[in-house]
């Protein structure tokens, strides 16, 4: 896209909105903040703070390791007993659990009146205040709400009622970009709240408040170049610190592999944040893992090692957060949570026995490079908007263009990789990111398997819908790859749809197929509502549903797999593509 399309493409964007003065929506955040009163958790008082913030810098100073755990079963009363065995377990080995992350359920990002017209995935929903008071009072483990809080339609009230339970760290800021509140459509109200309540947090500033932004959950995992994702921290931060006057705390790590390049991160948002970085948590690997668990234990093996040896060289406050081994075949128990978290104590006394000899040279050349294209990045960003008339001193106007904007739009305009016609976007990257190296390599083995098995492109015109129900988007960039390489014509709708957007755009665009991603644990509830939503447009089109077939239920501590069910409504659940586009072609 030249600049000339990228004005003309904000202006509309523009034109279409009526959005609010950003700075008075601040000013109304912060008024809201000084009525106030942070809670106290059991943390703060066994570790003698009064934030996390503090916390966390008492711990940058004494060069201590601090550890995170995620957690969230699909029902409170399973989490909390869940949270007790966790610090039961981790204290009684003679370790602390320095804070847990609560993986809240999706329809805790809308009003609380809304939520019960949707429904279920994986995880709790706190559905009182009692509950809300619970989660810094059951164990002395800080809690991070950081999962469908800030970023949404119930931004404001989301806020409010951590911060009076004493959590101090919320989030996920990365998440206003990419994910979608489920049947939510009002994007210019889901950026006011946004941004009132970054306004609440700069409010509570000088008491110690973080506003969590995992990059990996937002536009920067869609980015093919890591400068690209350096300038969105930088813009990121000049957005949260500078126009609201909030702390950002970045988190990072889930999807990129090689250990140098992660050690390379530590030191880029210590650099991106003046040698004063004090961030969340620095995530696993978590596309590195399989079917094996054997496989994935030495792959936590080799990143906690990387991660520890990087945090001891340069603290920057992140706490180390380590996936069950199990995570990659599905949802982890408390047991295996447990588990990995024993396995990292060990890991961390490898790491301080080996990180003086270790030569970390290559990752501070890493880290130069991707923090200069980052700074040059979003300098041209910052003055391609200007030009284009968005006031870059407005943080709705700024979140809400970006957000409509999108990380391709973004990166194909503004990459600063040498140019290359052959590469995507036209721009050679100046370092790769892992998540595309990952990706292309699945599909460059999928299309090796598929022509080695004799598959034939399709011997007439197929046109198939390309969905995911979340923000998991490289599924989609895969199927893209294999369905155009055997003749389908595709049409990409994109990550986190409703069953009624994918109807409506199958009956636009007269498909044949349409392809349903889904990894929340709501696919049966998915598919259901989708059979109507097509019945009701009268759509006769093939559906294919792939990913993580399976459904939180009343009674089960973990989803369970709904494959024979979703295949009983007429839904073609086969995951091998030779099968699914040998099925497209034959729509008669």
């Amino acid at each position: 896209m030249g600049n000339s399309d990228f004005t003309a493409e904000v202006q509309r964007i523009l034109s279409a909105a009526d959005l609010p003065d950003g700075r008075r929506i601040v000013a109304e955040g912060k008024a809201m903040a000084a009525e106030l009163q942070i809670g106290r958790t059991l943390f703060f008082d066994k570790y003698g703070v009064s934030s996390e913030y503090e916390y966390k810098q008492k711990m940058k100073r004494e060069g201590r390791i601090m550890y995170h755990a995620h957690i969230g079963l699909d029902h409170w009363e399973e989490t909390v007993d869940a949270l007790h065995k966790l610090y039961d377990a981790i204290d009684g080995a003679g370790y602390r659990i320095d804070r847990y992350g609560l993986c809240l359920e999706r329809g805790m990002s809308l009003p609380e009146e809304l939520r019960g017209q949707i429904a279920r995935e994986t995880g709790p929903r706190l559905e009182n205040d009692e509950q809300w008071t619970q989660l810094g009072q059951l164990v002395p483990i800080q809690p991070h709400t950081g999962d469908f809080m800030i970023g949404f339609p119930a931004s404001v009230e989301n806020t409010l009622l951590a911060l009076k339970a004493g959590v101090t760290t919320i989030g996920n800021l990365s998440q206003y970009f990419a994910h979608e509140a489920p049947m939510w459509k009002d994007d210019e109200y889901t950026t006011m709240a946004t941004v009132k309540a970054m306004g609440i947090m700069a409010g509570k500033k000088d008491e110690g408040t973080i506003v969590h932004s995992y990059l990996d959950d937002g536009l920067a995992s869609l980015f093919n170049d890591y400068a690209s994702i350096a300038g969105w921290a930088i813009l990121e931060r000049y957005i949260v610190e500078d126009l609201i006057g909030a702390r950002l705390g970045h988190c990072f790590g889930g999807v990129t592999t090689r250990p140098q390049v992660r050690a390379a991160w530590v030191f880029a948002l210590n650099d991106i944040f003046d040698n004063d970085c004090c961030g969340t948590m620095f995530y696993g690997d978590t596309i590195s893992s399989g079917p094996d668990v054997n496989h994935n234990r030495t792959i936590a093996a080799q990143y906690l090692l990387w991660d520890i040896m990087a945090q001891l060289k340069c603290p920057t406050g992140h706490a180390i957060m380590p996936p069950p081994f199990s995570e990659g075949i599905r949802i982890p128990n408390v047991d295996e949570i447990i588990e990995v978290q024993l396995f990292a104590r060990e890991m961390e006394k490898a790491a301080r026995r080996l990180v003086n000899y270790v030569d970390f040279t290559e990752c501070y050349q890493i880290k130069d490079r991707i923090v200069g294209g980052g700074r040059r990045f979003a300098k041209a960003v910052l003055a391609g908007l200007a030009e284009a008339g968005v006031d870059t001193g407005d943080p709705v106007q700024m979140l809400y263009v970006l957000k409509k904007l999108g990380a391709r739009r973004l990166e194909n305009t503004f990459s600063v990789g040498s140019e290359d016609p052959a590469a995507p976007g036209g721009h050679r990257p100046v370092y790769q990111t892992d998540v595309f190296r990952h990706t292309n390599d699945i599909t460059d083995m999928w299309l090796f398997d598929l022509h080695q098995r004799g598959l034939q492109p399709v011997d007439k015109p197929v046109t198939a819908l390309l969905a995911a129900t979340d923000v998991h988007e490289h599924a989609l960039f895969i199927m893209r790859s294999i369905f155009k390489e055997f003749g389908i014509n595709v049409v990409y709708l994109g990550v986190e749809q409703n069953p009624d957007d994918i109807a409506e755009a199958a009956v636009a665009n007269k498909v044949d197929a349409i392809a349903v991603s889904t990894h929340n644990g709501g696919a049966l509830e998915f598919a259901i509502q989708l059979k109507k939503e097509l019945d009701r447009v009268g759509c006769t089109a093939q559906i294919f549903m792939g990913g993580k077939l399976n459904q939180g239920r009343e009674g089960e501590e973990l989803p369970v797999d709904v494959t024979d069910e979703i295949t009983a409504l007429g839904i073609n659940t086969n995951q091998d593509f030779l099968e699914i586009i040998k099925q497209m072609g034959n729509k008669n």
